[in-house]
């Protein structure tokens, strides 16, 4: 298993769209076959922060998603270019 865990910080003016934006990422990554979870959360102290765990089958299954349409769509050219900030780390369980 490999596990994805990313922080975004946006400015108050785009973190609703955002949101959004991270809902649809959510429900079409759940759906591809190597993924085994796809949560998002939002920070209740700072409502700009969010953060993603990410859980695939295995490092070809990360890749997938990375390659998939829906990514492009909605990371590449939807979240990351409305970022301030964006911490990334991928891990394997211990």
């Amino acid at each position: 298993m490999v596990v994805s865990s990313i922080h975004y910080t946006f400015t108050a003016e785009d973190a609703d769209k955002a949101a959004s934006i991270f809902g649809e990422l959510r429900d079409a990554s759940r759906r591809e076959k190597g993924v085994i979870s796809f949560e998002v959360g939002r920070s209740q102290e700072d409502p700009n922060v969010f953060a993603l765990w990410e859980e695939y089958r295995d490092e070809a299954a990360r890749e997938a998603h990375l390659a998939s349409d829906h990514f492009t769509r909605l990371v590449v050219n939807g979240v990351r270019p409305l970022a301030k900030k964006r911490d990334f780390v991928a891990v394997v369980p211990l």
